[in-house]
């Protein structure tokens, strides 16, 4: 099924979005038309530094802090690609980057990914700590009898 829809998104999304220039050019004219889609390009060059270095902040926090910094790094993949949709020209493309900048609209995509992901954070180093957070340290102690080496191999 996905090997059909993707294809014909591919094909049917430019097309939708010539449509809408269309129309707007219809509504408001060729220089305001233009001017929208050169205003939005800057907008999402302007809106990607912004948002990009508070997401960097927020990302750089959560490792100084040993979490897993799952949500950080989608916000900053989705900070990225609504950059990307607001430089590709097309009023549909600025819609959905509009609304990839707009923080309530990433939790809501965080929240939906994280009802099919399971996070497992393994421990690790934390920064400040000489041994890993993996549990009790247990020594086995052998003497010489207790095992025996094999050389044929």
């Amino acid at each position: 099924m996905l090997r059909i829809l993707l294809p014909l998104f591919f094909l049917l999304l430019p097309l939708a979005e010539i449509a809408c220039f269309i129309l707007v050019g219809r509504r408001i004219g060729l220089m305001p038309t233009l001017s929208l889609v050169v205003l939005s390009g800057v907008a999402g060059i302007v809106l990607m530094r912004i948002q990009g270095f508070g997401v960097l902040t927020r990302l750089k926090r959560s490792g100084q802090d040993g979490g897993a910094p799952g949500k950080e790094l989608l916000d900053a993949a989705m900070i990225m690609i609504a950059g990307i949709l607001l430089l590709i020209p097309g009023f549909i493309s600025d819609v959905v980057g509009l609304a990839l900048f707009l923080p309530p609209v990433r939790t809501l995509l965080w929240n939906r990914l994280m009802r099919n992901i399971v996070v497992v954070d393994i421990g690790g180093m934390r920064p400040g700590q000489g041994q890993p957070q993996t549990g009790p340290q247990r020594t086995i102690d052998l003497d010489e009898n207790d095992y025996r080496r094999d050389d044929r191999s």
